[in-house]
């Protein structure tokens, strides 16, 4: 695998870092005391090699996670990658190579590859919008439809899929919604308040229709979001923003509607499919 640089170094660490309480979970769910048909079977000397396979096309994610999973369970079982988190891989690819103890390795397996294909199956859903929308200008993004404890495992997921990350919670960006606007009683009165509280955050705010984008844009805020609106609207949008402010669409978004939607002309695309809908990718481990 090539080296890495301090950046994805630090994403490995902060993904390894989320990945570990989620880990020991696994382990505590499905191994418990022991694999006990392992323990009959197998002679504990007895040494494997595994090889992971791709069964489907698709993009890898996951390979550290993994790795921490076999050696979490047994420090004696080594992990040799033969592709990085983000490359393609199609039917019958070797995606890695596993060593050791037959008794741990037994074990492992299926914790480390439910991580593997669950998050390679989001890089892969991701790697097909980006795709369809390529050669636009405009960015796929997530949301926090995330799975409860996996958000950093997710989002990292999406970004091996070549999307970007929206905000990773409530407390590093400030999204003013129907809601809010509700409760202070116009999106002006809850853009001033959100801006006196949390003056450094950045400032998101949601938007039905025109009337709405016109008194977004007379504040300062540094991206609209257009919620449900027609193609029709989002190219108007786009024309009366005239790159004042990038613009986010938001619902109803899939497979289908997706190119169209970025040929209005917006700079961003979120899609909580990327994450709460991903088929996992289809991976085996032989031994």
């Amino acid at each position: 695998m090539p080296e890495m640089n301090g950046q994805e170094y630090a994403q490995i660490e902060e993904l390894l870092k989320a990945a570990a309480p989620l880990i020991e979970l696994a382990i505590s769910e499905d191994i418990g005391i022991g694999d006990a048909t392992s323990q009959a079977v197998i002679p504990a000397e007895r040494v494997f090699e595994g090889r992971i396979l791709a069964k489907s096309a698709g993009v890898i994610a996951g390979l550290p996670v993994a790795e921490a999973v076999f050696s979490r369970i047994d420090s004696g079982l080594h992990l040799m990658s033969h592709v990085c988190d983000g490359d393609t891989v199609a039917p019958g690819d070797l995606v890695a190579e596993v060593t050791g103890p037959g008794r741990s390795m037994l074990a492992a397996e299926r914790i480390a590859l439910n991580f593997l294909q669950q998050l390679s199956g989001i890089a892969t859903l991701t790697r097909k919008f980006v795709d369809a929308v390529r050669g636009t200008g405009t960015a796929i993004l997530d949301t926090r439809k995330t799975r409860p404890g996996y958000r950093v495992l997710d989002k990292y997921a999406v970004r091996m899929g070549g999307g970007t990350n929206h905000r990773m919670g409530l407390y590093d960006m400030l999204l003013v919604k129907d809601n809010h606007i509700e409760a202070a009683g116009s999106i002006t009165a809850a853009v001033e308040r959100v801006c006196v509280a949390f003056p450094s955050l950045p400032v998101e705010v949601e938007v039905k229709n025109l009337v709405e984008l016109g008194e977004a844009l007379a504040l300062r805020v540094d991206r609209i979001m257009l919620d449900n609106m027609s193609l029709d609207e989002m190219r108007a949008a786009v024309q009366t923003v005239a790159d004042r402010v990038p613009l986010e669409a938001s619902g109803n978004v899939d497979m289908a509607r997706v190119a169209a939607i970025a040929a209005t002309g917006v700079d961003y695309i979120s899609i909580g499919a990327l994450t709460h809908s991903a088929p996992v990718l289809d991976l085996s481990m032989l031994i």
